[in-house]
């Protein structure tokens, strides 16, 4: 009769702990719940950022759909508090074996589908619902194990909730993806959930559990762990498989760098790509042309010192070196592995011709931004060989801020040329760059050049897109003073597909499409994901 009592006000006679062990027990799955909801979501948008791009927007997609889910998911956890603990575990399990499997899941609809939108949203939603049923029944759990205030148990709950959170946030990038990488970090992260609710349930709530419920519990946690566990097993050979659907047979090179996946493809210099995170950033086919175009109406002029913005691949330094008169030429390159593989490849450091092992070149690895701002002295041109305006991870090195740095590195007769993006396909976003560099305190003039193969997304735009985006590329040639018509060096090196002609046809051809009175792009306002 005293059990019965017991049972009847707190519950806790028939827990198999002592109550303040089993409140520990419940705060500490609710750490390690909250730390792997966490890393579910971060890899979410890491990865919708890699495949789809624009980080921006699918931050904002998975962080709202998500946290909508969440409110969707407290309420129909409304229904299972009668039934908390094994609510609770099977909750566990669906979480575990969703999120753990969320990143493989989208990385193959993106490499045979075509597109990971669709599953991106019901993996935000079906997550969201699934955390947002945590807190309700473990509400539940905690005040069954040791009776205290409501306000009490909920200031518990959510403290653990933050702490576990801030861990899993600090986890994800700094230990998951350097050790184990997306897919295999998901699994883990997946088993871990899994675990860790299954253990909280059966453990400490197995005397609220009938037997059927009991066995049904450990099968469905051992079932998703080995589900987790052999896909971990099997995730080397799906991204073999996955990248051969992505890129192609003859991928030769695939690492995960601190930046950025670097990929490249072809079995020698002719037939050489290089992809980095997913767009095709050279292909052999036609970066000769690009990079002409890039380097040479920029090297009218004065020439002895030279900076490279980015082109880790050293193709515009190639360019540049072809100019005797050239004394000294830096390439400032994010991540220090693309000018390693410049470098090392052999088909790679063939196309560049070993610029990089020039020895009046030479290489830093560092931001632009940032490294900008010191005072490194003047230079007679730079050389903006960076990735697409496009993509929302560079839009800073398209802004005003970042052009009047460069305008202060600039010599007084210096040119600064900037790749901005296909005129043709996205004229609002090459001539946004326009006005940056104008805002940044330049003289500009534009100029596109034709003639990429069709089907071909060639250094640096993004892949897809339709086939417009492919037909050209634009750039801009700017100077503190007045910047005359982009020509040739009447004294250097002749390029091998571009001529004067086909400059000034540009020039004109840019001009006439010129679109007025659009907004600089700055760093409290980006503007370049409006038509990309």
């Amino acid at each position: 009769m005293i059990d019965q009592q017991m049972s009847l006000r707190g519950g806790a006679a028939r827990l198999p702990v002592r109550p303040r062990t089993g409140r520990f027990l419940v705060l500490a799955a609710v750490f390690v719940c909250a730390a792997c909801g966490l890393v579910y979501e971060l890899e979410l948008v890491a990865l919708a950022s890699y495949l789809i791009g624009d980080s921006v927007t699918q931050a904002s997609v998975v962080l709202s759909v998500m946290v909508f889910a969440m409110g969707i998911g407290s309420l129909l956890a409304k229904r299972l508090r009668c039934h908390a603990a094994v609510g609770f575990g099977m909750i566990e399990a669906a979480l575990a074996l969703i999120g753990g499997s969320s990143a493989l899941v989208l990385y193959a609809s993106f490499a045979w589908l075509g597109d990971s939108q669709y599953a991106l949203v019901g993996f935000s939603l079906a997550i969201g619902v699934l955390i947002g049923a945590e807190i309700p029944l473990l509400m539940t759990l905690i005040q069954r194990v040791d009776r205290q205030d409501a306000g009490g148990a909920v200031a518990d709950l959510f403290a653990a909730d933050y702490v576990g959170a801030l861990v899993g946030g600090l986890a994800f990038p700094f230990l998951l993806l350097p050790m184990l990488g997306q897919l295999t970090g998901a699994l883990f992260t997946g088993a871990v959930n899994a675990a860790a609710g299954g253990a909280l349930v059966l453990w400490v709530f197995r005397r609220d559990l009938g037997p059927r419920a009991r066995w049904l519990l450990v099968l469905v946690n051992v079932s998703v762990i080995a589900v987790l566990a052999t896909a971990t097993v099997l995730v080397d050979d799906f991204e073999r498989a996955a990248r051969r659907a992505v890129y192609g047979d003859q991928v030769r090179v695939a690492v995960q760098t601190g930046v950025q996946e670097v990929v490249v493809t072809g079995t020698d210099r002719d037939s050489l790509g290089l992809y980095l995170d997913g767009r095709l950033r050279v292909s052999a086919r036609d970066e000769y042309r690009y990079h002409e175009a890039l380097v040479h109406p920029a090297m009218n002029g004065p020439r002895a010192r030279v900076l490279i913005l980015g082109g880790g691949d050293g193709l515009a330094a190639r360019e540049v070196l072809r100019y005797r008169d050239v004394r000294a030429v830096t390439v400032v390159e994010l991540d220090p592995a693309v000018t390693r593989l410049a470098r090392t490849d052999p088909a790679l450091s063939e196309l560049n011709g070993h610029a990089l092992r020039d020895p009046r070149l030479t290489v830093v690895g560092a931001d632009a931004f940032p490294w900008l701002r010191a005072d490194h002295g003047r230079y007679d041109v730079v050389i903006s060989d960076l990735p697409d305006p496009g993509v929302t991870a560079s839009t800073k090195l398209y802004s005003a801020e970042f052009y009047g740095l460069v305008a202060e590195a600039l010599a007084p007769d210096g040119r600064l040329v900037v790749h901005a993006g296909p005129l043709g396909a996205r004229p609002q976003t090459f001539w946004t760059v326009e006005a940056s560099v104008r805002a940044g305190g330049l003289t500009t003039r534009p100029y596109r050049v034709t003639g990429r193969y069709a089907g071909f997304a060639a250094s640096p735009d993004r892949g897809g897109g339709d086939a417009r985006e492919r037909e050209d590329w634009g750039f801009l040639l700017a100077g503190p003073g007045p910047v005359p018509q982009p020509a040739l060096a009447a004294e250097g090196p002749v390029p091998r597909s571009l001529g004067g002609r086909e400059l000034r046809e540009g020039a004109r051809a840019a001009a006439e499409a010129r679109l007025p009175g659009l907004i600089p792009s700055t760093l409290i306002h980006p503007r370049y994901w409006e038509d990309a």
